[in-house]
């Protein structure tokens, strides 16, 4: 992938940094790429390895291409003494709807979905196997300044409404943790969700498409990604995604 130069611009209302991006191509085959969800809290004691392994996967030749890891910060746990910076309302209630069509038995931390479904194996074996993912279609995404152009393929016209989801992830992430279960430890953080949006797409003879805006975040990074899905409206499980890394403009 050829290095991408973002400007990271400051709206005046309301000072919340918008993302610009220069041009950026995000394809993928018509295997299915795995979205792994992890429901994380700095509030939480037993996060920080599972925080540390998925930071590990910036490192996995599968990343991107086969796997696109999302930290999804909840709030459920500030009220025991430490406010996570990272976490919001929305992605507490992201779980809790997990948890109401089926997808986990209960409501965690650290807890992760791969691909909509409850996945454990990450403090076993630690190794997502996706050599059995389905054929789903093909999601084409175009990044130009603040605005991701959408066209997904998929193999089967079923005429059910799809909806595009984006995220800016945040990388390379540190904190210094001054009270609650995690006291006097210094986290670091990497794929985590720093906004999110979606948007319907509309069904244009064999393919849907749509655009969308780059979400905004309240909290700058060191660096940064983007993460792109598709979903049945209504319903949360991916059905295909794209991701990359986003690098600054000096």
């Amino acid at each position: 992938m050829s290095k991408i130069h973002v400007l990271l611009v400051t709206l005046l209302v309301g000072f919340v940094p918008t993302l610009v991006a220069a041009q950026l191509s995000l394809s993928s085959s018509n295997k299915q790429i795995s979205l792994l969800e992890l429901y994380t809290s700095e509030g939480c004691s037993s996060c920080p390895p599972a925080d540390t392994w998925v930071s590990s996967l910036k490192d996995d030749p599968r990343l991107w291409n086969e796997i696109i890891p999302l930290g999804f910060h909840v709030d459920y746990w500030d009220y025991i003494g430490w406010k996570d910076r990272f976490a919001s309302p929305a992605y507490s209630l992201r779980q809790r709807q997990y948890a109401q069509q089926g997808s986990v038995n209960t409501v965690y931390t650290p807890g992760f979905l791969s691909n909509g479904q409850e996945w454990r194996p990450w403090n076993g074996r630690r190794f997502l196997d996706t050599s059995k993912v389905k054929k789903t279609g093909v999601l084409n995404t175009q990044i130009n300044g603040d605005k991701a152009d959408i066209r997904f393929s998929p193999n089967q016209i079923s005429r059910d409404n799809l909806d595009i989801n984006i995220a800016l992830l945040g990388f390379d992430l540190t904190s210094t943790i001054k009270s609650g279960e995690n006291t006097g430890k210094i986290l670091h953080h990497d794929f985590v969700v720093l906004g999110l949006d979606n948007t319907n797409l509309t069904l244009d003879k064999d393919e849907y498409v749509g655009t969308i805006s780059m979400p905004a975040s309240q909290v700058e990074a060191p660096r940064y990604g983007v993460a792109v899905w598709v979903t049945r409206t209504g319903h949360q499980t991916p059905i295909q995604a794209v991701g990359g890394w986003l690098s600054l403009e000096q």
